[in-house]
């Protein structure tokens, strides 16, 4: 057996290991000052944030392992195999990172079910569970192709990042908690490989079949909804002054960005 050394999931899971970071090496002494001269209401927001990058990281991290259970039925792509056993060790050290932050920064960690909305819940009890679930039993192209969009489209390349965004520039622009930001920065490196693998996957079913883009097309337009919808539910109850000057508007405008990028991309394969 030969791999293919030119592949970008091979290259990408070799990034993996160069760019390795530990959760634990991460400090939050000034963090904690910080967060003790916030106000009640910015305490509340990052507090909010944290519960559901969390959670997110965690759901992810739970559902991943059905799409290579999938990969390996199919066969014959074994770099993209290796390069998500590196994408689930990492998602794995998403979640201590923000279970760290909130256990020994805000220390107060709230229940998920106390503050996930509605769109929160679909998309993640529902939409990603389900889509990810399914390649159990069905590992076809097309449940394969609904699954990276829910997952690596919308999850980790919409939601995660527009989220990762918003809570960045309002820390950074006012010097505010330098080990979440410098986490978020890791975070944010290793997503970025992650959508990247999940552009590759879904260009490659594109390829060897064309037909599948009007369910690639219909699934990521039916899901951004709620992905936007998760971030005013979120900032509902702190309209219409959001704590660090944030804007509702600049935050859906970003991920609407996000979501566009990523149809161009998918667009330019199948022209």
């Amino acid at each position: 057996m030969r791999l293919n050394r030119e592949s970008s999931p091979l290259r990408d899971y070799h990034k993996a290991k160069r760019l390795m970071w530990d959760p634990q090496d991460i400090r939050f002494d000034q963090d904690r000052r910080d967060w003790d001269a916030m106000s009640f209401r910015e305490q509340e927001l990052v507090r909010r944030a944290l519960t559901l990058f969390l959670g997110g990281e965690a759901y992810v991290t739970h559902d991943l392992a059905p799409l290579l259970i999938a990969l390996r039925r199919e066969g014959g792509h074994l770099e993209e195999e290796m390069f998500l056993t590196a994408q689930l060790f990492e998602e794995s050290k998403h979640v201590e990172f923000f279970a760290d932050v909130l256990e020994q920064v805000v220390t107060d960690v709230p229940d998920l079910a106390d503050i996930a909305g509605d769109n929160y819940c679909q998309l993640f009890d529902r939409e990603l569970a389900g889509a990810l679930d399914r390649l159990l039993t069905d590992s076809s192209r097309r449940a394969q192709a609904e699954a990276v969009v829910t997952y690596h489209m919308i999850v980790e390349g919409t939601l995660a990042e527009t989220g990762y965004y918003g809570i960045f520039n309002a820390l950074q622009g006012q010097s505010l908690m330098p080990g979440l930001l410098h986490g978020l920065e890791l975070v944010q490196r290793d997503e970025a490989r992650h959508i990247g693998f999940g552009l590759h996957l879904l260009q490659r079913y594109l390829y060897e079949d064309p037909t599948l883009w009007d369910a690639i097309d219909t699934r990521i337009n039916a899901l951004f909804p709620l992905a936007a919808g998760i971030f005013s539910d979120l900032f509902a109850m702190f309209l219409p002054d959001i704590p660090f000057g944030l804007e509702l508007s600049d935050v859906i405008e970003f991920a609407g960005s996000q979501f566009t990028a990523r149809m161009k991309a998918l667009q330019r394969v199948r022209l």
